[in-house]
């Protein structure tokens, strides 16, 4: 898993600084992580991060720029180029070989890039999806380096700013062996712990219960919390939770999973076959697999490292 909240900095203190931010577009420590309708510019197997002030002509088409935050001495700011017809051709800045959207990338990219990435197009996706306000209907405009946006009618002047939605991930126990459930679209042999949306007025815990007796009937005992993973497809929180089953007889009750079944320690342990695989250890659901097949606790994240 993405060791999240160990590379950047996010300094909001930074972002009321006009005068500050003013500073970071000329200096030459400043950084850009560009994103290209949703997909983002490699350099071999990493991020193309120019200096910023060499990514004028990106600059000049008008894309939301996006403070993002400090690492050591460099700054970094998201900016969208999605109005350019061809974002590799000069004279953008030399070096980029490659376009790709994000989810093939997180076997391939250095952890601290991946969150850069998931940070990107989480809060760029954000405007692009609030140029008008939700009040009135008016445009709206980015204040505070990016991290919001006032409606431009005076007599409305509404603040939005960046959502997440919760999602909750429950890996069911039952002895030696947890529920898993593949939906339709996912690829051929595909299944991973069941998950679904936090509904407004719901904790989490409901949310949890709710989802997996909706999707297989089956209910559960005392939720235990692991950890949390942001997942911007487009703007979701991914909850970790594991719980022992109170049932399990499995019986889909909605159309949601295409199948449920419960799987043996001994069949995780085997490994992935075309016919059958879980998701990879980077993800949240695959650190709750990882640890229920190894018998190990999930390791705990600390900001303090």
């Amino acid at each position: 898993m993405p060791e999240i909240g160990r590379f950047l900095d996010r300094a909001a203190h930074r972002r009321k600084d006009l005068d500050f931010l003013e500073a970071q577009l000329g200096a030459g420590h400043t950084r850009v992580l560009p994103l290209w309708r949703e997909q983002h510019l490699l350099v071999g197997d990493e991020l193309f991060l120019p200096r910023l002030r060499d990514a004028g002509h990106w600059l000049d088409a008008g894309g939301e720029l996006v403070w993002l935050g400090e690492r050591g001495s460099e700054a970094y700011f998201a900016l969208d180029i999605s109005a350019l017809d061809a974002p590799l051709a000069r004279p953008a800045p030399e070096g980029a070989t490659e376009l790709s959207d994000l989810l093939p990338l997180l076997m391939r990219l250095p952890h601290p890039q991946i969150e850069l990435a998931f940070f990107a197009r989480a809060i760029l996706l954000w405007h692009a999806r609030h140029r008008y306000c939700g009040s009135c209907g008016r445009p709206t405009k980015p204040r505070q380096g990016g991290h919001l946006r006032v409606c431009s009618g005076s007599e409305c002047g509404a603040q939005h700013f960046p959502r997440t939605d919760p999602c909750v991930l429950v890996l069911v126990t039952d002895g030696d062996r947890c529920l898993l459930g593949r939906q339709r679209e996912w690829p051929n042999g595909m299944y991973s712990a069941l998950a679904g949306f936090v509904e407004p007025g719901e904790m989490l815990e409901q949310a949890a219960a709710r989802e997996v007796l909706e999707e297989t009937s089956v209910q559960i005992g005392e939720l235990s919390y692991v950890g949390s993973q942001p997942w911007p497809f487009p703007t979701s929180l991914m909850v970790g939770f594991s719980a022992p089953a109170r049932s399990t007889e499995i019986r889909l009750a909605d159309a949601e999973l295409e199948d449920a079944r419960w799987v043996s320690r001994e069949q995780l342990r085997a490994g992935n076959r075309p016919d059958f695989f879980v998701p990879p250890p980077l993800s949240l659901a695959g650190r709750l697999l990882n640890a229920f097949t190894t018998c190990a606790p999930a390791p705990a994240w600390s900001p303090q490292r």
